[in-house]
C-alpha cells in the first residue's frame, strides 16, 4: 500500500507539476513566515502557544525591605501572566520619619528619665555593681512591680534594691521570678548578712507571689542559701509556685497572669519541656516569660528566657505560638550557645537588651565567646541592628569595669509608643569602640 501512495503522489506531480511546485512555495513561505513571526513576535507565539521562555517585565517592589526586615520583589512575563517573586534581603537601613524615628523598629526614637517616671510600663535591665555577668530585671506597670532574678552576687543585693526603691515605693514585689538555680541569677536574692539584718532581696521586699524554675541539679552553697531565702518569704505570706505548676494551672498557679483589670497587659508563662524532663544543662530549667501589652495602636510583645540554650529554645519554640517581639532579653548574656536561629527566626526581634560585662574573661578566655559572642553578633544581626549592652568589662584581672549602656529601660509613654532610655548612653553596639575593635557586624 505504501509503494501505491508513493505512485500516486508521484504520478500527480508529473501529471500536475505546476500545482505541486505552488504548493511546496506555499507551505515554505507558510513555514518560513511562522519563523520570521516566531522571531519577530515570540511573545505573540508564547502568548498563544506556551512555547518559548517568558519575556520578563522590570521587577516591581512589593514590599521594601528595611533594618531587620526583608522585602520582596515581583515581575510579571509580558505575554502571559506567569509571575515571578523574589525576595529582598533586609538592608539594614532604618525608614525614618520627619522626626528621624525608623517607624519599623523605632530607632532612634530616644526617652528620658523623666519619660521612665511617667510611663504606664517600663522594663528595666539592670547594671549589678560589680565585674560579674548576671541578671536582673525589673517591669513595672503602674502600682504592680515583678522583678525577674537578682544576680550576679550577693553584694549586688544592695546595688538592686537602691535601684529598685526608686520605682517601688510601697515595699511591695507583686511578682518575683527566679528563672534557674546559677549564682548570677538568685545570688542577690540571698544578699549578705550583717548581725540579725539580711541584704537579700527576698529579706528586703514583702513579696506576693513567687514562682521559680522546675528542676535543678543544683547543690551550691548559694543554691542553699537561696531556698533557705524562699522559705522565709513563704513562711512571710509569699505564695511560691513552680514554672511547671503554673503552665499545668495546678494548686491556684496560672499560667496567664493579667496585670489590669481591662486585660490590656499579661504575664505568660511559656512552655519548655525541662519544666519536666531532666538535663545535664541547669540552663535549659529556665523559666520563660512573655509580657503582653496592648495598647490602642499595637500590640507590644516582650520575651525573656533567662538563660536557656540551644535545645530549651527549640523546645520553646515548638510548644509555644511566638510572635514577633519587640523586645528581646539576649538569651544567656548573648553567648553563642543560646539565641539560636530556632528561635530568633520566629520572634524576630525588633530590639534586644544584653545583660553582660562586655568582653569579661569570666567564663572564657576566648576573645570570639565572651559575651557579647560573635556568633551571638551574627545571628541577631539578620533581624536587628538595636542590641544594647548593659556593662563594659575594661580589666577582669584588675576588677574594673564601666557603664557600657548602663541600666537600659524600655518603657511606653502615654502615646502607646514604646521609647528607650539608657542611664549611659544609647549608642547601639556595633557602634561602640569596643565592638569596632573586638567583633564584625555581617562579617566586616
Amino acid at each position: 500500500m505504501a509503494r501505491k501512495k508513493s505512485k500516486k503522489t508521484e504520478n500527480f506531480a508529473k501529471r500536475h507539476p505546476a500545482l505541486t511546485a505552488a504548493i511546496l512555495i506555499i507551505l515554505v513561505v507558510i513555514i518560513a513566515a511562522a519563523i520570521i513571526f516566531w522571531a519577530v513576535r515570540p511573545d505573540i507565539v508564547h502568548k498563544l502557544t506556551g512555547i518559548g521562555k517568558h519575556t520578563w517585565g522590570e521587577w516591581q517592589v512589593t514590599e521594601e525591605a528595611t533594618c531587620g526586615a526583608a522585602g520582596s520583589k515581583t515581575r510579571s512575563c509580558t505575554a502571559c501572566d506567569e509571575k515571578e517573586t523574589e525576595t529582598i534581603p533586609a538592608t539594614g537601613e532604618h525608614r525614618l520619619n520627619e522626626d528621624g524615628e525608623c517607624t519599623v523598629c523605632g530607632y532612634g526614637a530616644q526617652g528620658t528619665i523623666e519619660g521612665v517616671a511617667n510611663s504606664e510600663l517600663s522594663i528595666h535591665f539592670l547594671e549589678l555593681g560589680n565585674k560579674y555577668t548576671g541578671d536582673c530585671t525589673l517591669i513595672k506597670y503602674g502600682d504592680t512591680e515583678i522583678l525577674i532574678d537578682a544576680g550576679s552576687r550577693q553584694n549586688s543585693a544592695v546595688t538592686i534594691k537602691n535601684y529598685v526603691d526608686k520605682y517601688c515605693t510601697d515595699g511591695v514585689l507583686e511578682y518575683v521570678i527566679a528563672t534557674h538555680a546559677h549564682q548570677d541569677h538568685i545570688a542577690g536574692f540571698v544578699g549578705n548578712k550583717s548581725g540579725d539584718t539580711r541584704t537579700g532581696i527576698l529579706y528586703q521586699y514583702k513579696v506576693g507571689t513567687l514562682i521559680q524554675f522546675a528542676g535543678t541539679n543544683a547543690a551550691t552553697q548559694i543554691y542553699k542559701q537561696y531556698l533557705s531565702a524562699v522559705d522565709y518569704v513563704e513562711n512571710s505570706g509569699t505564695t511560691v509556685y513552680t514554672a511547671k505548676q503554673c503552665w499545668y494551672e495546678t494548686d491556684g498557679a496560672k499560667k496567664k497572669i493579667y496585670l489590669d483589670e481591662d486585660k490590656n497587659i499579661s504575664l505568660n508563662i511559656l512552655y519548655q519541656k525541662y519544666y519536666d524532663e531532666n538535663t545535664s544543662d541547669e540552663n535549659d530549667y529556665s523559666v520563660c516569660v512573655l509580657l503582653e501589652q496592648i495598647t490602642e495602636n499595637k500590640t507590644y510583645n516582650y520575651l525573656f528566657t533567662g538563660d536557656l540554650e540551644k535545645d530549651g529554645e527549640e523546645s520553646l519554640v515548638k510548644s509555644n505560638s511566638l510572635p514577633q517581639v519587640d523586645l528581646f532579653k539576649g538569651g544567656h548574656h548573648g553567648s553563642y550557645t543560646a539565641s539560636t536561629d530556632a528561635l530568633l527566626n520566629v520572634i524576630k526581634p525588633k530590639n534586644v537588651a544584653v545583660c553582660c560585662c562586655s568582653g569579661a574573661t569570666e567564663y572564657t578566655a576566648d576573645p570570639d565567646n565572651t559575651f557579647p559572642a560573635q556568633a551571638f553578633i551574627d545571628r541577631v544581626s539578620k533581624h536587628t541592628e538595636n542590641i544594647y549592652c548593659t556593662t563594659l568589662s575594661i580589666d577582669y584581672d584588675k576588677g574594673e569595669f564601666a557603664s557600657m549602656n548602663g541600666n537600659i529601660v524600655f518603657y511606653v509613654d502615654d502615646r502607646g509608643k514604646l521609647l528607650l532610655y539608657c542611664s549611659n548612653n544609647t549608642t547601639i553596639l556595633k557602634d561602640t569602640e569596643w565592638f569596632k575593635e573586638n567583633r564584625t557586624w555581617n562579617g566586616t
